[in-house]
């Protein structure tokens, strides 16, 4: 399997090629759609592997939210049911539009509500995949630079808070392009 890491804030920022749902991390980040229902990609997988739990506990938290939705760059929290990661963060990336309408900043914020409600919980390790890159079509190159740029600033800010930040990424392509732009940034 594919692997590189960089040592940063007390931690590891690591990349791996892999399968988001086979991760033996606490905590592993769902890139949901606003429903929180279920759906293709990462979110469906995620879903289908973790069994019927997280969908129960996905019910009971859209009952509380404003609209029955959760925003794009806001995170929640839920059991990871049958999944190797005790829990699973589901989060909302931005639809990509060009790129003149937020979504760079909405990406960054999904990543770093993620990354912040785990440390709320005291998780030590923390598994994502490329937020926005698949259905919601957000440029994977451009991605890569802004959640890698976030994790590694949140990591900073936060030294000790965690053990390991993982990317997964499904296809060797995602994984040399987040490679490039993670030896890009962390130089």
């Amino acid at each position: 399997m594919a692997r590189v890491s960089v040592r940063v804030g007390g931690g590891v920022l690591e990349l791996v090629q892999g399968d988001i749902t086979q991760q033996a991390t606490e905590a592993i980040v769902n890139a949901a759609n606003p429903s929180l229902m279920g759906g293709g990609g990462v979110d469906g997988a995620i879903h289908r592997a973790g069994g019927p739990a997280i969908l129960e506990e996905c019910k009971q938290i859209v009952k509380t939210l404003p609209g029955r939705r959760l925003p794009p760059g806001q995170a929640v929290i839920t059991t990871g049911g049958n999944l190797p990661a005790r829990y699973v963060i589901h989060t909302v990336g931005p639809v990509w539009r060009g790129g003149q309408e937020g979504e760079d900043e909405v990406l960054a914020s999904a990543y770093r509500s993620s990354l912040s409600l785990a440390k709320e919980r005291g998780l030590r390790s923390v598994a994502f995949p490329s937020i926005s890159t698949g259905a919601y079509g957000f440029p994977v190159e451009r991605a890569a630079r802004i959640a890698l740029r976030t994790l590694l600033e949140f990591l900073r800010q936060h030294p000790g808070s965690f053990d390991v930040v993982r990317m997964v990424l499904w296809s060797p392509q995602d994984f040399e392009t987040y490679r490039r732009a993670l030896e890009e940034l962390a130089g």
